[in-house]
Protein backbone atom coordinates (compact mmCIF):
# COMPACT_ATOMS: atom_id res chain seq x y z
CA UNK A 1 0.00 0.00 0.00
CA UNK A 2 1.18 3.40 -0.90
CA UNK A 3 1.30 5.86 1.34
CA UNK A 4 -0.85 8.50 -0.87
CA UNK A 5 -3.08 5.73 -1.01
CA UNK A 6 -3.22 5.70 3.02
CA UNK A 7 -3.49 9.57 2.82
CA UNK A 8 -6.20 9.45 0.57
CA UNK A 9 -8.04 6.72 2.50
CA UNK A 10 -7.65 9.08 6.12
CA UNK A 11 -8.96 12.17 4.26
CA UNK A 12 -11.91 9.98 2.28
CA UNK A 13 -13.12 8.73 6.04
CA UNK A 14 -12.42 12.20 8.02
CA UNK A 15 -14.95 13.96 5.39
CA UNK A 16 -17.46 10.89 5.86
CA UNK A 17 -18.00 11.66 9.50
CA UNK A 18 -20.10 15.17 10.76
CA UNK A 19 -17.56 16.49 12.98
CA UNK A 20 -18.81 19.52 15.29
CA UNK A 21 -16.05 23.01 15.52
CA UNK A 22 -15.53 23.64 19.90
CA UNK A 23 -15.78 27.65 20.67
CA UNK A 24 -12.57 29.25 21.52
CA UNK A 25 -13.72 28.99 25.54
CA UNK A 26 -12.27 25.88 24.94
CA UNK A 27 -8.63 26.76 24.61
CA UNK A 28 -9.60 28.14 28.52
CA UNK A 29 -9.95 24.51 29.96
CA UNK A 30 -6.61 23.95 28.20
CA UNK A 31 -4.63 27.16 29.31
CA UNK A 32 -5.49 26.25 32.73
CA UNK A 33 -4.26 22.85 32.53
CA UNK A 34 -1.04 23.84 30.53
CA UNK A 35 -0.47 26.83 33.12
CA UNK A 36 -0.41 24.44 35.86
CA UNK A 37 2.34 21.80 34.14
CA UNK A 38 4.32 24.63 33.14
CA UNK A 39 4.30 25.59 36.87
CA UNK A 40 4.89 22.19 37.89
CA UNK A 41 7.95 21.74 35.27
CA UNK A 42 9.22 24.69 36.53
CA UNK A 43 8.89 23.61 40.20
CA UNK A 44 10.71 20.22 39.37
CA UNK A 45 13.33 21.77 37.64
CA UNK A 46 14.21 23.57 40.53
CA UNK A 47 14.15 21.17 43.03
CA UNK A 48 15.94 18.43 40.67
CA UNK A 49 18.95 21.21 40.78
CA UNK A 50 18.41 21.66 44.76
CA UNK A 51 19.31 17.87 44.94
CA UNK A 52 22.10 17.64 42.58
CA UNK A 53 23.89 20.98 44.21
CA UNK A 54 23.58 19.19 47.82
CA UNK A 55 24.36 15.89 46.80
CA UNK A 56 21.07 14.98 48.50
CA UNK A 57 20.99 10.84 49.21
CA UNK A 58 17.24 10.24 47.96
CA UNK A 59 14.88 8.95 45.21
CA UNK A 60 12.05 10.93 46.10
CA UNK A 61 9.57 11.65 43.15
CA UNK A 62 8.92 15.29 42.99
CA UNK A 63 7.16 15.73 39.73
CA UNK A 64 4.33 13.75 41.19
CA UNK A 65 4.16 15.04 44.26
CA UNK A 66 3.45 18.68 42.78
CA UNK A 67 0.72 17.42 40.32
CA UNK A 68 -1.08 16.17 43.19
CA UNK A 69 -2.10 19.36 45.47
CA UNK A 70 0.91 18.76 47.72
CA UNK A 71 2.57 21.93 48.61
CA UNK A 72 6.21 21.24 49.30
CA UNK A 73 9.17 23.57 51.05
CA UNK A 74 12.51 22.90 51.35
CA UNK A 75 14.31 24.66 54.28
CA UNK A 76 18.14 24.51 55.21
CA UNK A 77 20.05 22.65 57.85
CA UNK A 78 18.91 26.15 59.95
CA UNK A 79 15.41 26.03 58.98
CA UNK A 80 15.43 29.11 56.50
CA UNK A 81 13.41 28.29 53.67
CA UNK A 82 15.16 27.85 50.55
CA UNK A 83 12.26 26.32 48.10
CA UNK A 84 8.46 26.47 48.22
CA UNK A 85 6.51 25.13 44.95
CA UNK A 86 4.80 27.78 43.33
CA UNK A 87 0.93 26.03 44.27
CA UNK A 88 1.54 27.27 47.52
CA UNK A 89 -0.07 30.09 46.86
CA UNK A 90 -3.50 28.28 46.07
CA UNK A 91 -3.17 27.02 50.32
CA UNK A 92 -2.33 30.15 51.82
CA UNK A 93 -1.87 33.17 49.39
CA UNK A 94 2.52 33.20 49.71
CA UNK A 95 4.22 33.18 46.54
CA UNK A 96 7.38 31.64 47.59
CA UNK A 97 9.32 34.39 46.80
CA UNK A 98 7.01 36.15 49.92
CA UNK A 99 8.21 32.81 52.21
CA UNK A 100 12.05 32.45 50.75
CA UNK A 101 14.37 33.25 53.88
CA UNK A 102 11.63 33.12 56.15
CA UNK A 103 11.42 30.26 59.00
CA UNK A 104 7.97 27.88 58.53
CA UNK A 105 6.72 29.11 61.78
CA UNK A 106 5.70 32.44 59.51
CA UNK A 107 2.61 30.79 58.78
CA UNK A 108 1.75 30.04 62.77
CA UNK A 109 0.15 32.48 65.28
CA UNK A 110 -1.47 32.85 68.33
CA UNK A 111 -4.15 29.54 67.37
CA UNK A 112 -1.44 27.20 66.51
CA UNK A 113 -1.27 24.60 69.09
CA UNK A 114 1.66 24.75 71.06
CA UNK A 115 2.20 20.92 71.92
CA UNK A 116 1.89 20.01 67.53
CA UNK A 117 4.32 23.27 67.11
CA UNK A 118 6.82 21.47 70.02
CA UNK A 119 6.13 17.76 68.83
CA UNK A 120 7.18 19.29 65.14
CA UNK A 121 10.58 20.95 66.98
CA UNK A 122 11.71 18.08 68.73
CA UNK A 123 11.54 15.67 65.30
CA UNK A 124 13.46 18.66 63.36
CA UNK A 125 16.40 18.65 66.69
CA UNK A 126 16.06 14.82 66.53
CA UNK A 127 16.55 14.70 62.71
CA UNK A 128 13.61 12.57 62.69
CA UNK A 129 10.34 12.49 59.78
CA UNK A 130 7.48 13.94 61.42
CA UNK A 131 3.72 13.77 60.30
CA UNK A 132 1.33 16.11 62.35
CA UNK A 133 -1.75 18.11 61.48
CA UNK A 134 -0.98 21.61 62.79
CA UNK A 135 -3.29 25.22 62.53
CA UNK A 136 -1.68 27.66 60.28
CA UNK A 137 -2.54 31.39 59.24
CA UNK A 138 -3.17 32.29 55.53
CA UNK A 139 -1.59 35.75 54.37
CA UNK A 140 -4.61 37.04 54.94
CA UNK A 141 -4.95 36.28 58.12
CA UNK A 142 -7.47 32.99 57.73
CA UNK A 143 -6.53 29.53 59.30
CA UNK A 144 -6.57 26.43 57.82
CA UNK A 145 -5.73 23.01 59.03
CA UNK A 146 -2.32 21.81 57.08
CA UNK A 147 -1.15 18.22 57.22
CA UNK A 148 2.79 17.90 56.97
CA UNK A 149 4.55 15.17 56.33
CA UNK A 150 8.79 16.79 57.22
CA UNK A 151 11.83 14.82 56.33
CA UNK A 152 15.51 15.60 57.07
CA UNK A 153 17.64 15.46 54.08
CA UNK A 154 20.98 13.99 54.14
CA UNK A 155 23.45 14.42 51.60
CA UNK A 156 25.76 11.21 50.39
CA UNK A 157 28.42 11.51 53.09
CA UNK A 158 25.41 11.55 55.95
CA UNK A 159 25.53 14.77 56.86
CA UNK A 160 22.05 16.73 57.52
CA UNK A 161 21.77 19.53 54.94
CA UNK A 162 18.05 20.11 54.16
CA UNK A 163 14.43 19.30 55.36
CA UNK A 164 11.81 18.98 53.14
CA UNK A 165 8.00 18.89 53.47
CA UNK A 166 5.15 17.52 51.70
CA UNK A 167 1.81 19.93 52.69
CA UNK A 168 -1.68 19.11 52.12
CA UNK A 169 -4.84 20.83 53.27
CA UNK A 170 -6.26 19.02 56.23
CA UNK A 171 -9.95 18.32 55.91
Amino acid sequence: MKLSNYENAVAKHYKSLSLSTFPLTCWDFYSKSFDKFRLTLSDANLLNRIVKDNKWNTTWDYKEELTSDTVIVVTDAQLSIVFASKNMVEMNGYTPNEVIGNSPKMFQGKLTNDKISKEISEAVKAKQPFDKVILNYCKDGALYKCHIKGFPVFDTNGKLINFIAFEKIAA
